[in-house]
């Protein structure tokens, strides 16, 4: 994927980290997310939401940004048409 910048995190995705589901997803997955979006929507609290697909995981990676653009807030991977808790299909 490349080189990318560091990456800044908020306590609460280092807390989420560690569970089960998002302990395969790899940081350069994340900075690829966040620098080569396929689609990005600002939430209505102005947080960054950024869809890319992952080819070594055969997944899409939806990562949340705060209002800056630029910290991770959380970071999941979806199934591509997957229907999301917010009604989002990617």
């Amino acid at each position: 994927l490349g080189r990318f910048r560091c990456m800044k995190t908020t306590s609460y995705f280092k807390l989420t980290r560690n569970r089960p589901d998002r302990t395969g997803i790899k940081d350069e997955w994340i900075c690829f997310v966040v620098e080569q979006p396929e689609k990005t929507v600002i939430q209505s609290d102005g947080r960054i939401k950024k869809w890319a697909h992952i080819q070594d995981a055969g997944k899409v990676l939806r990562v949340i940004l705060l209002e800056d653009g630029e910290t991770v807030h959380n970071a999941f991977s979806i199934i591509q048409g997957e229907l999301t808790h917010e009604g989002e299909i990617f």
